[in-house]
């Protein structure tokens, strides 16, 4: 079966495993000590640098924070723009002013193309370096937002239709999303018009660090 024809839900587990599964494994052994400094890769994030002076007024203090934060929008589009390059997705969508990847229309060009590499890093991973290091920028995510998000959009999901989409829960300070009962073999019809109305409408739910995960 091509990808093009494989359920949505089916693509969304490759880039979940992909992308979550290791920043999960390496917070649960790092650790975080209250502190908020330790970014959900086990490294200190940019973003999460103290400032070195007290600040002199509200731009001073936020400078940090939005340094960190271009830092990691510039690892991503250096990986977009290898992606149309080398990678060979002339049409691999903008990361979003957030930096985060724009999972949807990933998943379009998945579709459209019938080709799980553009989940990986291009043909041959040839931009996986490029992705690599816009994860290693990645800011720390709230994981209790995390939980929080995805739990309004599965009750959001159920509530438009999609009555077996099931709750994210917490596994070790983590959010381990929710979504089809059996991602391996879905038992929901991601591509019905139902679910992509129900998908539509509880989109806004999704807070960007947590798109494309359920």
């Amino acid at each position: 079966m091509s990808y093009s024809k494989r359920p949505r839900a089916a693509l969304r587990l490759r880039a979940t495993a992909l992308v979550t599964l290791p920043l999960l494994a390496l917070a649960a052994a790092c650790g975080d000590d209250g502190s908020g400094t330790r970014a959900e890769n086990g490294t200190t994030s940019v973003a999460d640098v103290p400032d070195p002076a007290p600040a002199k007024s509200p731009d001073t203090s936020a400078a940090p924070r939005q340094a960190g934060k271009s830092a990691y929008y510039d690892a991503q589009l250096k990986y977009v723009q290898c992606m149309r390059g080398k990678g060979g997705y002339k049409d691999f969508p903008d990361p979003k002013l957030s930096g985060y990847l724009d999972w949807n229309k990933i998943e379009d060009v998945v579709e459209r193309t019938g080709e799980g590499e553009a989940y990986k890093g291009g043909k041959d991973g040839v931009c996986f370096p490029e992705m690599q290091a816009a994860m290693d920028l990645a800011p720390e995510v709230d994981q209790q937002k995390a939980y929080e998000s995805m739990l309004a959009h599965a009750k959001c999901m159920r509530d438009n239709g999609v009555s077996r989409f099931t709750n994210p829960t917490m596994s070790g300070g983590n959010a381990v999303p929710g979504g089809d009962p059996n991602p391996a073999s879905p038992v929901l019809d991601s591509d019905s018009p139902a679910y992509e109305k129900a998908k539509e409408a509880c989109q806004s739910k999704l807070i960007d660090a947590v798109e494309g995960m359920q």
